[in-house]
């Protein structure tokens, strides 16, 4: 992300206890931290708890693993996925999920409790601008490597009030966001992820959408997510 100039937040490794500490105490509450690794969607605690914060880093430790310890990125978040065929970026529309389990952003973060799309509070020009700042130069910095990307980019972002800033990167669609945004997509899916594989993007249909909103419910067992109950029914 740094050699292709992508805006992102401010960022630092630990890999034991005194590392950790020093990182929080550098950039000050609220604290984020985030397992490095692979964690479903849930390894990340964000809270103005310095004990807190420490203990998921710790667990991450006993675990093995690393933590990145970042600066915290004010304003609302908002995904936006990119299809990529190695030198052409296609953005579907951008949507607003919520990661917190209960109302009012309370409580733990999950993997997405939950995902409306379109986003009529966007700034205008929000798509291009990721377009031109985040995706493309992402996609181009792969390709100068040798490395060329194709497939689905997954740009997490912060609107915050210094700009737009990338929270993370997935390679794949999202859940819950994708739910929403495939509802309202009237083009053929298929034929769009064919013309990505092909390296043909850049002769794919505009993109066509319905004018309706679609929003995604999560369900999930009580207890989640962190001892969530097994074989049981849903009530819904």
């Amino acid at each position: 992300m740094a050699e292709a100039g992508v805006p992102t937040a401010m960022a630092r490794v630990a890999t034991n206890a005194a590392e950790a500490a020093d990182a929080l105490d550098t950039f000050g509450a609220p604290h984020v931290v985030k397992d490095d690794g692979l964690a479903a969607g849930k390894g990340v605690v964000v809270t103005n708890d310095r004990e807190e914060a420490l203990a998921h880093a710790q667990a991450c430790f006993d675990a093995g693993g690393t933590v990145v310890i970042e600066e915290f990125l004010d304003g609302p978040e908002v995904s936006l996925f990119v299809l990529c065929d190695g030198r052409t970026t296609v953005p579907l529309s951008p949507a607003q999920d919520f990661k917190r389990i209960f109302d009012n952003d309370e409580g733990p973060n999950t993997g997405g409790m939950g995902a409306y799309t379109p986003l009529d509070w966007a700034p205008v020009g929000l798509v291009q601008e990721v377009i031109d700042r985040v995706a493309q130069p992402t996609v181009d910095e792969m390709a100068s490597r040798g490395t060329p990307f194709v497939g689905v980019l997954y740009c997490g972002l912060a609107l915050t009030s210094r700009g737009t800033r990338v929270i993370e990167f997935n390679v794949r669609f999202g859940d819950p966001e994708t739910q929403a945004v495939l509802a309202r997509l009237k083009t053929p899916l298929g034929a769009l992820l064919l013309a990505a594989a092909k390296g043909e993007l850049d002769q794919a249909e505009e993109l066509r959408w319905s004018k309706e909103s679609a929003v995604a419910v999560v369900v999930a067992a009580e207890n989640y997510p962190d001892t969530p109950a097994r074989e049981t029914a849903s009530a819904a």
